[in-house]
């Protein structure tokens, strides 16, 4: 029995639950710490870069959900945590305007909350896509539930922004509350009785030790090489990802608010560019995904190099920039994503979850790396010149990163185009239909 097109839907508003909140984290919260405490940003760099590094447990997790039958409570516990840290991570900024050191203690505990939160939820919840979702229809429901989740985003931010000017302490606790809490409603309402009548994991792959399983994955080829283009384009993917927003702020002078209200902004472009390629490659079999990777690559690069040359030009241009940044981002995205989740179904069975763990520790590994490169370059770069041009170099230099991932996806990724599924036939088929 596998998984119809409503139960692929309702998978879809657990990440859509579960990026309102972490974009709270990598974007609002961040441009708090930065402009309006006046921290260095290399702070919640390192912030966001000990939740992604504490997610180097995702194969772990991915295991679990492999051998213990029941992915809905790693996907559920891990939701809570998220929301949780994410509540933590709020009065952490609250309480550095008046004690840094009990700000720092209660954001380095929020971080580490969020990073095991999105590590058991997110891994669990794409290995359940991955097992229940026939192969046909992988790259389809990877294009909904990332759709769905560059929506959360990007509504989330917007309406974040919008709610957030004029800024005040108690505003911002109000507002996360409200997110984190609604997050999790939503996600136990998603994913009730989805996996009713899907076969657990057979008893023998609870015996084996999760060091055996993952060397069993680390030792197929098109599991490794994918694992080291996952880790260098999310380098570049992430990059900009704690900069843009203060790059907005220190050399546009953008309030809070309308920072925030631009990263919404990506976010919608990322999710134009993931409808793109949803609808031409899925739905009319137009390039193959591995074309749209190249092309979301270099089209992410020109995109970077403009937003770095227009610090002297100003803001008039940021937007539509920002805008075409996001769209290529989200090409690239679903198009990688679409390759993971059909790979995860190939070579030994009963190991999606394992491999998609890997997978996606790779991605967090790159990501807090990433971010935290680039903040903390952004830094070094200030000591000795003006702000455009130091947060224009680091631009350039991620512009640099996605040009070698599309080089790389161009050797190792094949050139297959997708297969267009049937027509969705939502709830008269497969499980999770109420």
């Amino acid at each position: 029995m596998t998984l119809s097109w409503l139960s692929i839907v309702r998978l879809g508003l657990v990440q859509m639950a579960l990026g309102s909140i972490v974009v709270l984290t990598t974007s609002t919260l961040n441009r708090l710490m930065v402009v309006e405490l006046a921290l260095p940003a290399v702070l919640p760099g390192l912030l966001v870069a000990l939740h992604y590094g504490i997610q180097i447990s995702r194969p772990n997790w991915g295991f679990l959900s492999d051998t213990g039958g029941n992915r809905t409570r790693w996907i559920l516990g891990g939701m809570a945590m998220l929301g949780a840290g994410g509540m933590l991570a709020a009065f952490g900024v609250v309480a550095l305007e008046d004690s840094f050191e009990m700000g720092l203690g209660l954001s380095v505990l929020a971080y580490a909350l969020i990073g095991v939160g999105v590590g058991a939820s997110g891994t669990s919840l794409l290995a359940l896509l991955a097992t229940a979702t026939e192969p046909r229809r992988r790259p389809a429901a990877a294009m909904i539930t990332w759709l769905m989740m560059i929506a959360g985003i990007a509504v989330t931010a917007g309406l974040v922004g919008a709610a957030l000017d004029p800024y005040s302490p108690a505003l911002l606790l109000e507002i996360v509350a409200v997110v984190c809490l609604g997050a999790f409603v939503l996600s136990f309402l998603a994913t009730w009785g989805v996996e009713r009548g899907l076969a657990p994991a057979p008893a023998t792959e609870k015996r084996m030790p999760f060091r055996e399983g993952l060397a069993e994955i680390w030792s197929e080829p098109k599991a490794r090489a994918f694992t080291i283009f996952v880790f260098l384009s999310m380098c570049a993917y992430f990059m900009q990802e704690l900069i843009l927003e203060p790059y907005a702020g220190l050399v546009f002078d953008f309030t809070p608010g309308q920072s925030t209200q631009l990263s919404g902004a990506q976010n919608g472009g990322v999710f134009v560019g993931m409808l793109a390629v949803g609808i031409l490659a899925t739905g009319f079999g137009i390039g193959a995904l591995r074309d749209w990777v190249v092309a979301g690559c270099l089209g992410s690069a020109a995109a970077l190099l403009a937003i770095g040359a227009i610090g002297q030009l100003g803001a008039a241009l940021l937007l539509p920039a920002t805008i075409a940044l996001g769209v290529f981002n989200g090409m690239f995205a679903v198009a990688a994503i679409g390759s993971m989740m059909a790979l995860a179904g190939e070579g030994r069975s009963a190991r999606e979850g394992t491999r998609m763990g890997l997978w996606g520790a790779a991605q967090a590994i790159a990501a807090g790396f990433g971010g935290l490169a680039g903040a903390a370059l952004v830094d070094l770069l200030r000591l000795g010149m003006e702000a455009g041009p130091a947060f224009g170099i680091v631009f350039a230099g991620e512009a640099c990163l996605f040009v070698g991932a599309a080089i790389m996806a161009s050797r190792i990724m094949e050139g297959r185009k997708v297969t267009r599924p049937r027509a969705p036939n939502i709830g008269t088929e497969g499980v999770g239909d109420v």
